[in-house]
């Protein structure tokens, strides 16, 4: 079962076991940064405290600490871990010279990890592109036209930036069983050598469209999802970044266009982009020529 929520496709898995222990890095990256720390401070609280019991295990194998504290053996531990040492407790038996040997070797080992964790999360190559809340469908040289926006939030530039639209639905074969198939959706221009501000991206909807004839209801019922998917170069960083998003027949709009949020000089040059506008649409009649001011669309 598939569904859009906030432009993404969510999928319910069922009969597959968890795999998040047998892939833990992928779940550890994919984690929000709030979740990731509170991961790594829970797992390092539950380290020093199963330490902590284990030193207790041992009798009186740290010097200085009172006798069965739970307190001063998880403070002992956390002290080890972290390589602190401040001299007032130290191991005193041979089982707590063992156990502090291996605290040490698993603290080096796990402040690696936790680091390697950060860095691969702070390198990771993001897209800060936006898409349009809906996409709109009018008249565009003559012929009715889907119509998506995006821009580039950041100031730098998106190098020869390719993308790529489908239409995903269920349809029924010959034999009656109902299927899924996705169909690509012929776009006016599928590459920009230099994506830095905003960009339409255009579908012509011909007798060649697989959209050709189709209603807010007939693709609701198909379960229809339109996704678009942009991939390019960051010049700043010099990697691929990628970046989609998704419309059911709830976010296609009939009868409007993208209000504009281009100012130009006189010159000819674009003073201004205003992206509080971005999602604001524009009615327009059947000749795609405007017929009122513009409105915010939410859905």
């Amino acid at each position: 079962m598939a569904s859009v929520r906030s432009g993404k496709v969510v999928v319910t898995r069922r009969g597959v076991r968890s795999a998040r222990l047998r892939d833990l890095y992928h779940h550890l990256m994919t984690l929000s940064w709030p979740a990731f720390l509170g991961s790594i401070a829970a797992a390092y609280l539950v380290v020093n405290l199963f330490f902590a019991l284990l030193y207790l295990a041992g009798g009186d194998a740290i010097a200085e600490a009172r006798p069965g504290s739970l307190r001063d053996a998880f403070f002992f531990s956390v002290q080890t871990m972290a390589t602190i040492g401040y001299g007032r407790m130290y191991p005193q038996t041979l089982y707590g010279d063992l156990l502090v040997t291996l605290e040490a070797i698993l603290g080096m080992i796990s402040v690696a990890v936790a680091a390697g964790l950060c860095f691969a999360r702070f390198a990771r190559p993001l897209a800060r592109v936006l898409f349009s809340r809906v996409a709109v469908i009018s008249a565009r040289d003559g012929v009715e036209t889907l119509m998506v926006r995006v821009a580039n939030e950041r100031t730098n530039h998106i190098v020869e930036a390719s993308v790529r639209a489908v239409l995903s639905r269920v349809e029924r074969t010959r034999e009656g069983k109902r299927i899924r198939r996705i169909h690509d959706l012929r776009l006016e221009r599928e590459t920009n050598p230099l994506f830095a501000l905003t960009w339409t991206i255009a579908h012509p909807i011909d007798d060649r469209s697989p959209l050709f004839g189709e209603t807010r209801d007939t693709l609701r019922a198909s379960d229809a999802i339109i996704l678009i998917s942009l991939v390019g170069l960051d010049e700043s960083l010099a990697q691929t970044v990628h970046a989609h998003h998704a419309y059911d027949a709830g976010d296609l709009v009939w009868g409007m266009r993208f209000a504009d949020i281009l100012k130009v000089h006189r010159e000819g040059e674009v003073g201004e982009v205003d992206l509080g506008r971005f999602h604001d649409v524009v009615p327009v009649d059947r000749a795609g020529h405007d017929t009122g001011a513009p409105q915010d669309v939410w859905v």
